[in-house]
């Protein structure tokens, strides 16, 4: 989706599912290679206006890998908010971020981290890269800057040191679409 804002210092909302792939000898994360920037990146994209950041993450996780929310657990923290009167729950993210994407645009971003076992049920959508690369934790740090963001990195890293072994993985219909 284009950017729905265009004017000077505005944000779009973005979603990022960080996808581990535990069903080996060690956990490999999904990178694609991304058409028009030629770079790794996360799966993910822009909030569309009649979405939420959850709706936002399923979507984009099914186009452009071909998972779908049903094959994934999300982490969560142990010490979260489970549920509150009426109003709906999202998941955590793992991180919320703003970058600079034009030195006057900007995407605030919701990363989200998910476990997965097996290949995805679906296709990737016949627009999005089909290049798509599982890294081990070693790989991933190997990547040069050129090939990948730092704060991707750092995030991928966050997950693999922190949150695969002390965040829950729960399961997405735990969570309202």
């Amino acid at each position: 989706m284009a950017h729905i804002h265009n004017e000077p210092g505005q944000h779009d909302y973005t979603v990022g599912a960080y996808i581990v792939r535990l069903d080996s000898e060690e956990p490999r994360v999904l990178l694609h290679m991304h058409k028009k920037m030629q770079m790794l990146l996360p799966i993910g994209g822009h909030v569309e206006l009649h979405e939420t950041p959850w709706q936002a993450v399923a979507r984009e996780m099914k186009e452009e890998s071909g998972y779908l929310l049903s094959q994934v657990k999300v982490l969560q923290p142990n010490q979260r908010i489970q549920s509150l009167s009426d109003i709906i729950i999202h998941p955590q993210p793992v991180a919320l971020t703003d970058q600079d994407v034009t030195k006057e645009h900007f995407h605030t971003d919701m990363a989200f981290a998910f476990t997965v076992h097996g290949d995805p049920k679906g296709n990737v959508d016949e627009e999005e890269s089909t290049d798509l690369r599982w890294l081990t934790k070693a790989e991933l740090d190997k990547l040069m800057v050129a090939e990948i963001f730092p704060n991707t990195r750092e995030i991928y890293n966050f997950i693999f040191d922190t949150c695969l072994s002390s965040w829950e993985a729960v399961a997405p219909d735990k969570f309202e679409i």
